[in-house]
C-alpha cells in the first residue's frame, strides 16, 4: 500500500450494482460476497477504532467500513485524505445503522486529491470556479454530473429517434471556404499549405442540403458550430446544433417532427411531458400553438403591424419600442426588430413562430400565399428560440439573388451577412428537390430538460474569460518563441 499507485486497476462492482444487487440484505447482514471497488473517497468519519468513509463512483456511492481488526494499515487509512481515489477490496455487508457497505480488508490509493473539492455539505458553490474547474464541480455537485448525463443521453437518444425514421447521420467539414448556412459572425483562420482563409462553420446547412442534391433523401448532423459572438445565460462561441433535412417536406413537416422529438425526448428522458422551468410550469405535450410573427406582435405589443405599413410609421413603432432603426434597414428588418423586443421573450408557449419577413430569411422559400413573407419558423420555448426551420429555397436564380443581396450588406459593413457562395449555387442548378430543414440548438434543449437556467451548466467546458494573468503570460510566451 506504500510507494507509487498501481498501473492499472480492476475493480469488479459498481456503486449501484451493488445497491441493486443487495438491497434485501437485511441490517448487520453478512452477503459472504467480496467484492473490489474503486472511486473517489468524499466523505470519511473517524470513531477511533472504526473509521467509514463514502465512496463514490460513476454510478453512485457506498460505504467503506473499515477497522483496526480486519482493515490492512488502517491509521493510514483513516487519514486519507477527501477527494483521494482509493480501490478496496472486503465483504458486502449492511451496518446496524442499515447502511450497505463495503467491509474493507485491503485497500490501495490510486491518486492523491492535493486539491480540496469544497464544503462537504455545499461543495462549490462560487459560479465561476465551477465552469472554469468542472473536472472538481463534477465531484463536488451532483446537479452538474446529473445535467452533463442527461446531456449525453439526449444526444444518443436523438440519433437513435432519427435513424428510426429513415434519417442517415453524415459528417460535413468544420473548415468552410466561404462563411454560410446562417447570419452570423464567424471565426477565421487560415491554412498555411493553401495560403488561404477558412472560416470554422456556423452552421452546417449548405453542405447537407448539398448531400440531398446527391440523393440523401433524409440526413442529419449533430454539429458543433462556432459564431464570433457574445456571452450569456443562452449563448456560448461554441456550441452543439442538430440539423436535419427531408426531401419531399415543407415547414409544417418540419413543425411535427420538432414536436414530436422535443415531447418524446421529454417523456423518454425525464418521465414527463409537464415540465417546470424557471418556476412556472412548462407542458411540452403536442400539439404546440402555431401563429404568424405579425399575429403575435399584435398581441403582445398591442398595435398591429406588417410589411405593408409605411416604412415611416414602421420606424416611428420601433422607436416607441426601444428599437432604434437603422438607415439600411426594410420594413422587414424593423418587423422583425419590433417582435423580438417586444414579442419573443413573452412567449411561455411552446410556441412556432412562423411567416417571417423574406429580408431576414436569405434561405428561406417565398410564402405560397402571403408575399413578402417566407415559410420559415422558429419553436419558441420559456421565452427563448429553440431553433429555425423553413421550406428550403431551391430555386438558383432567386438564391443568387438573395446572396448578392446579403454580399452588398456585408460591403456595407454588416460582419453577419452571408458571402455568395458559388459551389451551393452550382449544386442548386443540378437540382435540390422540395425539401424542408429544421434545426435545433441541442443544448438549449438540455437546458429545458434539465432546469438550467445558464447554458453553461449543460456544456462540459463553457467558454470563459481568461484567469488573471493567464492572456499576458500567453502574450509573453507567444512573443519569447518568436
Amino acid at each position: 500500500m506504500t510507494g507509487p499507485p498501481p498501473y492499472r486497476y480492476e475493480p469488479d462492482a459498481r456503486a449501484a450494482e451493488l445497491a441493486e444487487r443487495f438491497a434485501d440484505l437485511p441490517a448487520q447482514g453478512e452477503s459472504g460476497v467480496t467484492v473490489t471497488v474503486a472511486g473517489r473517497m468524499m466523505l470519511r468519519r473517524d470513531m477511533g477504532k472504526l473509521a467509514f468513509a463514502t465512496l463514490r463512483d460513476s454510478s453512485g456511492a457506498v460505504q467503506l467500513f473499515a477497522g483496526t481488526k480486519w482493515t490492512d494499515d488502517f491509521d493510514r487509512f483513516s487519514h486519507l485524505s477527501i477527494g483521494d481515489w482509493i480501490g478496496a477490496t472486503g465483504e458486502v455487508v449492511r451496518t446496524k445503522t442499515g447502511e450497505l457497505s463495503v467491509k474493507v480488508e485491503r485497500w490501495v490509493l490510486l491518486a492523491e486529491a492535493r486539491l480540496s473539492f469544497g464544503d462537504k455539505h455545499k461543495g462549490i458553490s462560487d459560479t465561476d470556479t465551477r465552469y472554469r474547474q468542472r473536472y472538481a464541480d463534477l465531484w463536488a455537485n451532483e446537479e452538474s454530473r446529473a445535467a452533463l448525463l442527461l446531456r449525453s443521453r439526449l444526444v444518443s437518444w436523438t440519433r437513435r429517434w432519427l435513424e428510426d425514421r429513415g434519417f442517415v447521420e453524415v459528417e460535413t467539414p468544420i473548415f468552410h471556404p466561404v462563411a454560410g448556412g446562417a447570419t452570423a459572425r464567424p471565426f477565421v483562420t487560415h491554412h498555411n499549405a493553401l495560403d488561404m482563409d477558412l472560416y470554422l462553420r456556423i452552421a452546417p446547412e449548405l453542405y447537407l442540403k448539398r448531400l440531398v442534391v446527391g440523393g440523401f433523401e433524409r440526413v442529419f448532423e449533430i454539429a458543433r458550430v462556432f459564431r464570433n459572438e457574445g456571452l450569456s445565460t443562452r449563448h456560448n462561441p461554441e456550441f452543439t446544433m442538430l440539423e436535419l433535412y427531408q426531401a419531399y417536406a415543407d415547414y409544417t413537416d418540419m413543425m411535427e417532427i420538432t414536436e414530436s422529438l422535443v415531447a418524446e425526448a421529454a417523456q423518454d428522458l425525464v418521465g414527463t411531458t409537464e415540465l417546470t422551468y424557471g418556476g412556472r410550469p412548462l407542458s411540452l405535450a403536442v400539439p404546440w400553438k402555431r401563429a404568424t410573427m405579425t399575429s403575435l406582435i399584435a398581441e403582445h405589443a398591442h398595435f398591429s403591424v406588417d410589411l405593408d405599413t409605411p416604412l415611416e410609421e414602421l420606424r416611428r413603432r420601433a422607436e416607441s419600442v426601444g428599437v432604434e432603426a437603422e438607415p439600411s434597414w426594410g420594413p422587414g428588418k424593423i418587423l422583425l426588430e419590433i417582435y423580438e423586443k417586444t414579442t419573443e421573450a413573452e412567449l411561455w408557449g411552446p410556441v412556432f413562430v412562423t411567416d417571417y419577413p423574406k429580408e431576414v430569411s436569405p434561405l428561406a422559400r417565398d410564402h405560397r400565399s402571403r408575399p413578402g413573407y417566407v415559410e420559415r419558423f422558429e419553436p419558441i420555448v420559456a421565452g427563448r428560440e429553440l431553433g429555425n426551420a423553413f421550406t428550403e429555397l431551391i430555386d438558383p436564380d432567386e438564391q443568387r439573388s438573395r446572396f448578392e443581396a446579403q454580399a452588398r450588406h456585408r460591403a456595407a459593413g454588416d460582419v453577419e451577412a452571408m458571402a455568395v457562395d458559388e459551389d451551393y449555387l452550382r449544386a442548386l442548378e443540378y437540382g435540390l428537390p422540395p425539401t424542408g430543414g429544421l434545426g435545433i440548438g441541442m443544448d438549449r434543449l438540455a437546458m429545458l430538460l434539465t432546469g438550467a437556467e445558464a447554458i453553461r451548466d449543460v456544456i462540459a467546458f463553457p467558454t470563459l474569460r481568461p484567469e488573471p494573468g493567464q492572456a499576458a503570460y500567453e502574450a509573453s510566451s507567444s512573443s519569447k518563441s518568436k
